[in-house]
């Protein structure tokens, strides 16, 4: 089976969601700079612009996290 960018975005998004939903923040960082080694002030960025949507989907999760991963590399 072949994963996308976008199916493994996906999954992270999941996972933080259910972080984020659970109120715990300092998961959510731990998994973001751990498992994705995002630096800490991306990482309030995400997390920010998370709790700003409006519909917490996966797909809308995933959109910032891919958002932040690109704009970082160029």
């Amino acid at each position: 089976m072949r994963f996308t960018m976008s199916s493994i975005w996906r999954n992270h998004a999941s996972r933080l969601a259910e972080f984020i939903n659970n109120n715990n923040e300092v998961q959510a960082h731990l998994y973001l700079e751990q498992l994705m080694l995002f630096p800490l002030d991306i990482q309030d960025k995400i997390i920010d612009d998370i709790s700003h949507l409006s519909h917490c989907t996966n797909d809308a999760i995933a959109n910032i996290i891919g958002h932040y991963s690109v704009s970082e590399v160029k």
